[in-house]
């Protein structure tokens, strides 16, 4: 065999190893997205729960207009985030707000004992937990498609080709301090 022929099978070599490479990072960059897409569901599905919550609540303490604007306004942020960074401080922005709401209902009996108030603590839960493996499998797909674009032979493709890191699903850094629940406010009777 000649050398002209061994740097032919070579360079074949080569570019079909780089198509691979760069179809393993296509496929990692549309993981890390359809991961995103699960993500954003489940926020979705946890804020049109929102208003119904707020609305069961304000029967029961209307007084507490403060609390329900701290939902609200928590609420459209996480509609509004449009990173993994600004969802997840919103998202942590949106729990507090709804520990307070919580709090509140602590406060009257009547509003606790309240079905519809239960079934959707219960569809709230349910979210939480959603969220939680949503989150999970988005950062396990960013966590592949970054060591993909950050190693060699990755990194020697991805950058050309415009490939990037992605961002993982943290919470912000006030999201692993204690939540403190306080039921000093009186009950409206």
């Amino acid at each position: 065999m000649s050398w002209l022929a061994v740097l032919l099978i070579v360079f074949v070599v080569l570019i079909a190893a780089a198509v691979m490479l760069y179809n393993a990072l296509v496929r990692g960059r549309l993981g890390v997205k359809e991961a995103w897409s699960a993500i954003e569901v489940q926020l979705q599905r946890r804020a049109s729960l929102i208003p119904n919550l707020v609305e069961t609540v304000k029967g029961y303490a209307s007084h507490e207009r403060e609390t329900f604007d701290s939902v609200t306004k928590a609420r459209a942020g996480v509609q509004a985030a449009r990173t993994a960074t600004q969802a997840a401080e919103a998202n942590a922005a949106l729990t507090r707000a709804l520990v307070s709401l919580f709090a509140v209902a602590e406060n009257y009996p009547d509003l606790k004992a309240n079905q519809n108030f239960i079934d959707l603590q219960a569809q709230l839960k349910d979210s939480e937990d959603k969220i939680a493996y949503a989150r999970n499998y988005y950062n396990a797909r960013v966590l592949g498609y970054n060591n993909t674009v950050s190693t060699i032979p990755g990194v020697l493709v991805a950058g050309p080709l415009g490939f990037g890191t992605e961002a993982f699903f943290d919470a912000p850094a006030e999201a692993e301090q204690e939540v403190v629940v306080s039921f000093d406010k009186p009950a409206a009777g």
